[in-house]
């Protein structure tokens, strides 16, 4: 086994769209661990949408990723070395492992895992962070009754996918938004929606939502926000008074640097705000590091229906530390079929 690990960081700061000079590949000794640490042979590692806006240098809800600082990412992996109580070499283990093949963390950070239970990557998308998200907006915010309509933005990822098909287990009509047919009759196929429209084939707002309003003839009684821009704008409209909106992400402004300046919207804060009010929403923007105390309770709900297969998730895997930097680009213009993650081992 190599004594070196390899890890990619911060080369530079994005001026709109990420592209490969932003980051640099390094390699360097694998640490020893320190008293209560473990060392972690990473063999998975997440790639997900938040890690754009930690890549500028804005205020946010979390720190942003310093120049020549290990680009941050969830991981699961085996324990090589331990000098932790209750951790042994060959345990498996979920944490903050950066999109690096190995690291040293505190034993306490760190999740232990079964990999006979569930496979070690859906701790990474369907039973990890983004099935969290999911389940935690729509149940928490969204509070769904059925004969409800629901709305959720980018329905085939592993956040909208999770919110869609509970929303149909619990008797709500489920219309997602996708970009591309592929991503559509997936969304319809294999996670059960009623419906779902590819916003790609809209040129605009005002013609999405002509074609939304047809896919739910009763309103929208729920909307789970993951895009922004376009979207946003043909929902709001629809919105019956009482609604609840969940909002989760704008990926569609990500790329346009801190929070979208500079994106075009054809909605006013006016127009938006006066929605809000004589319709009576509920919106709510939530950040699910907040609320990792009810991860056990996710876990519980959730993950029978996972293991019996009522509950389907998709996997993306591209192969390969060094091949991490395109497939975060191309997750960024959508490019991935499922919850993104990178196989290091």
């Amino acid at each position: 086994m190599t004594d070196q690990m390899q890890y990619i960081t911060l080369a530079s700061r994005p001026t709109g769209a990420p592209t490969p000079d932003n980051f640099a590949f390094e390699t360097a000794p694998i640490p020893d661990p320190g008293h209560g640490e473990v060392v972690v042979r990473v063999h998975y590692m997440s790639l997900d949408p938040y890690m754009r806006g930690r890549m500028d240098a804005g205020k946010s809800y979390t720190a942003a990723t310093q120049i020549g600082e290990t680009m941050g990412a969830g991981g699961v992996g085996e324990v090589i070395a331990s000098n932790a109580e209750g951790w042994s070499a060959g345990d498996f283990a979920l944490g903050m492992f950066g999109w690096a093949s190995h690291a040293v963390q505190p034993a306490k950070a760190l999740r232990k895992l079964d990999p006979n239970v569930a496979p070690l990557t859906a701790t990474l998308g369907v039973l990890g962070m983004p099935g969290f998200t999911g389940w935690h907006g729509l149940m928490e915010y969204g509070r769904p009754k059925a004969g409800e309509t629901l709305v959720v933005a980018a329905a085939t990822g592993p956040v909208g996918s999770m919110v869609g098909q509970l929303a149909k287990s619990l008797g709500l009509r489920a219309v997602g938004i996708a970009g591309g047919a592929d991503k559509c009759a997936l969304a319809t196929d294999t996670f059960g929606f009623d419906a779902c429209l590819d916003h790609r084939a809209y040129p605009d707002a005002k013609s999405l939502r002509a074609a939304l309003s047809d896919a739910c003839p009763d309103g929208v009684d729920i909307y789970f926000e993951n895009v922004g821009g376009k979207v946003l704008e043909a929902v709001m409209p629809l919105m019956n008074a009482y609604g609840r909106v969940s909002v989760c992400g704008m990926i569609s402004w990500y790329n346009a640097g801190g929070l979208g300046a500079g994106a075009e919207a054809t909605m006013t804060v006016p127009a938006l705000w006066r929605g809000i009010l004589v319709n009576h929403l509920s919106v709510q923007g939530f950040i699910i590091s907040d609320f990792f105390h009810r991860l056990p309770e996710f876990i519980q709900d959730v993950a029978p229906k996972v293991l019996n297969g009522q509950i389907k998730y998709i996997e993306d895997i591209t192969e390969g530390l060094e091949n991490a930097p395109d497939a975060f680009i191309g997750l960024l213009e959508g490019k991935n079929l499922g919850k993104l993650i990178v196989k290091l081992v």
